[in-house]
């Protein structure tokens, strides 16, 4: 089944996104900031749908030299997987970033420590995550394959816009993901324009879903878009 993020509804109060995207599709994916923060599972608890959470990102640096930070971060984080595991829900993080070119190294390290705090909370509270590729913004960890190597042992998630922003896609495709952010752009922007509106070509795409088994989720900025990209791709499956 496909998914569909709140994203599209984040202007929203989320029990009129959860409501609305409930209507046409049995799996959502919650972004957890803004109006749709979770303090708690209350909102989900009501619907039998499928669920996963994307954990705060605009706020949280997994790889912060700034140990407080760091720490903080992996606080949020945990916070989520507690509210995950009362519904069932696979969590998405970003790998965070370096403030610093000459600090890269040393915030590869603190990732690499935050990854090992997440798994240990992971499996306490009974949950399963996954690290997300990021677009073309500076200073990001994971925009391209070569860096998969920071998350080894750990899930992947294909966020395909970023991908394809970062001219890389292809390459992302052969590497087997549990979980699929889907939106288009023409390679420029971050866009999450809906599916036929850039240059991706999302066959290969569907069949890289297909042959993974991973959870795909639409991730586009406006509901309609989100609801016609869906009908688009099922056809592809």
């Amino acid at each position: 089944m496909i998914g569909i993020s709140t994203l599209c509804l984040h202007h929203e109060p989320l029990p009129v996104a959860l409501e609305r995207i409930s209507n046409v599709t049995g799996s959502i994916e919650v972004m957890d900031e803004g109006l749709h923060f979770l303090s708690s599972a209350e909102p989900l608890l009501s619907y039998s749908c499928t669920f996963s959470i994307h954990a705060p990102c605009r706020g949280t640096n997994l790889a912060s030299l700034l140990e407080p930070i760091r720490r903080g971060s992996v606080v949020v984080m945990e916070e989520c997987f507690a509210i995950a595991a009362e519904v069932g829900a696979e969590v998405v993080v970003h790998p965070g970033y370096f403030a610093w070119p000459e600090e890269r190294a040393q915030a590869a390290q603190q990732l690499a420590v935050s990854l090992r705090h997440l798994s240990a909370a992971a499996q306490e509270y009974g949950v399963s995550f996954s690290v997300e590729n990021m677009g073309d913004w500076e200073y990001f960890f994971l925009k391209t394959p070569d860096e998969l190597h920071l998350i080894e042992g750990y899930g992947f998630t294909l966020d395909v816009g970023h991908a394809h922003q970062n001219h890389c896609l292809a390459s992302f495709l052969s590497i087997p993901a549990r979980h699929y952010h889907l939106h288009d752009n023409d390679s420029s922007a971050d866009s999450h324009w809906a599916v036929g509106r850039g240059t991706i070509d999302f066959s290969p795409v569907m069949s890289a879903v297909k042959k993974s088994g991973g959870s795909p989720v639409i991730e586009v900025e406006d509901f309609a878009g989100a609801v016609a990209s869906m009908h688009m791709l099922e056809r592809m499956l």
